[in-house]
């Protein structure tokens, strides 16, 4: 089945907003692996207004899974960071300092020498390589350019436009997911999914390896609970 990386920044907004260590990022870690998920995903920022640097190493010696980290290479620091903690893999999103969340996936061809610099270094590593892309056929082929291992579905326009027509929302990522794999790169997705969106997004698209949830899975959680939210989550990856 596809896999579950749950994003935990929002645990670290809410420790955040107070101050002090509660809730416990380490605590959270563990419980959403005890509940099941298959790895952890954080995407510190320069600003730090959720996860920070020394979470990344924080919870490192917790993990049971795999370990994604989410950022933009254009910092060095984000760069000694993945190099240091040597994660399952990297997600490389091109977000700017001041966008309240990611908003738009790369230009791999725009991108491309700076792209395939930066995935040589961290293959080198031995860590995995995702690229955070919109799901345009043209772009696909330029991210199999740069040799990534994997791309990562933007998934804010197939979200947005679900509930209106959700077979037209979803067959640009067909297209692309389907070129993807023809290419040999492993598919990632996320960004707005939830469990209204998520089983048919996952049922309609071949191949998919992992997705990343957090917003919506901290949300659900507040009010169904953290195991019964990451285990609702986790059924809607099963095909029906």
């Amino acid at each position: 089945m596809t896999k579950l990386s749950v994003n935990v920044n929002k645990f670290a907004t809410l420790r955040n907003a107070r101050g002090g260590n509660n809730p416990n990022l380490i605590q959270c870690v563990q419980r959403c692996q005890l509940h099941g998920a298959h790895g952890i995903t954080v995407h510190p920022r320069p600003d730090e207004r959720h996860i920070r640097y020394k979470d990344v190493f924080d919870i490192l010696p917790y993990i049971t899974t795999e370990f994604n980290i989410e950022g933009n290479p254009n910092s060095k620091q984000f760069i000694q960071l993945v190099l240091a903690a040597k994660p399952t893999q990297v997600t490389l999103v091109p977000d700017a300092d001041n966008v309240l969340t990611s908003n738009a996936g790369w230009d791999t061809i725009k991108h491309k020498d700076f792209l395939s610099d930066i995935i040589a270094e961290f293959k080198s590593y031995n860590i995995r390589t995702s690229i955070f892309i919109d799901p345009l056929e043209n772009l696909i082929e330029g991210a199999a350019e740069v040799k990534t291992d994997r791309v990562e579905l933007y998934t804010e326009s197939y979200a947005n436009n679900f509930l209106s027509d959700r077979h037209n929302a979803v067959k640009n990522y067909i297209k692309a997911a389907n070129l993807a794999s023809k290419l040999g790169l492993g598919i990632n997705a996320g960004h707005d999914l939830d469990l209204h969106n998520l089983n048919f997004f996952c049922a309609s698209i071949p191949n998919l390896l992992e997705v990343s949830i957090g917003h919506a899975l901290v949300c659900d959680a507040l009010f169904a609970g953290l195991e019964s939210t990451i285990k609702a989550y986790l059924s809607a990856l099963k095909l029906k």
